[in-house]
């Protein structure tokens, strides 16, 4: 059997930048031990498949070791393999997923549109060994889907070099990823910045990543006042990820690039 398999940087202007992501098409499911295994093989943070269903697709994503409820960067790449290569006619694809229904519309000035729930965050007490794993105390730690620990300064998220296998023991246990956040730089035009590790399942830091703006998102909003918002993930690889909170969703909206395009054969 042979696949198509793309592989693209999701929030970059251009490759090298961004969130590699793995997207590859299908016309009806494999099994979910051969999805699993082509995920570890190409070895990045995710691998999204989708399958046509009714007008738009049933889209599912894996990391090298388990299959994920949300993510971003692999969802906006999935949409821009669409337009770009299947389906240009569209200006919106929907996705049914295992967080519900998820749109993207494409823009006149190249940047997509993902629209995504907005998930709240609330107050709680850091888990034992949280800061030991991370190297520094936080201001605050909020608990929802994630882990999130703020921070004073993003020069504070920069600086952190978390043992990965401690913050696995924090995290693993929770079933999370932890989010580290502070607001941006003063007269930089960004409003916050983050990074993101999730070493239980096979990410120990994600480049940039759209999923964790939905948690990130709403907090930032309230505490700053605007709904829209400009966040940067400063990983090594870095991306922006233009963000607005309109109610319970968050529009989340980025540009990709390509950068490879070949054969799977299982």
């Amino acid at each position: 059997m042979e696949l198509q398999i793309f592989q693209v940087d999701a929030f970059a202007e251009k490759p090298f930048e961004g969130n590699p992501a793995a997207v590859v098409p299908l016309e009806a499911w494999l099994p979910d031990e051969t999805l699993l295994a082509i995920a570890a093989e190409n070895n990045l943070a995710e691998t999204a498949y989708f399958v046509p269903e009714g007008t738009g697709y049933r889209l599912r994503w894996f990391t090298p070791t388990v299959e994920v409820k949300l993510c971003g960067h692999a969802t906006l790449a999935s949409a821009h393999v669409i337009f770009s290569r299947l389906r240009p006619e569209l200006e919106e694809v929907s996705f049914e997923t295992l967080s519900g229904g998820l749109t993207v519309t494409r823009g006149a000035d190249g940047l997509l549109a993902m629209d995504f729930p907005a998930r709240a965050m609330k107050p709680s007490i850091a888990p034992d060994g949280l800061e030991q794993a991370l190297g520094k105390r936080p201001m605050s730690v909020l608990k929802g889907v994630n882990l999130m620990a703020v921070f004073d300064r993003a020069e504070d998220v920069a600086a952190l070099r978390p043992d990965i296998l401690g913050l696995m023991r924090v995290t693993g246990p929770l079933d999370a990823g932890l989010i580290a956040t502070a607001p941006g730089p003063e007269g930089s035009g960004i409003d916050f910045v983050s990074r993101f590790f999730a070493p239980a399942h096979g990410v120990n830091e994600d480049p940039v990543t759209g999923s964790a703006h939905c948690d990130t998102s709403p907090y930032w909003a309230k505490r700053l006042g605007k709904d829209a918002l400009v966040a940067r993930q400063i990983s090594k690889r870095g991306g922006t990820v233009l963000c607005e909170v309109k109610g319970e969703r968050v529009e989340l909206r980025g540009k990709c690039a390509d950068y490879l395009e070949g054969v799977i054969r299982v």
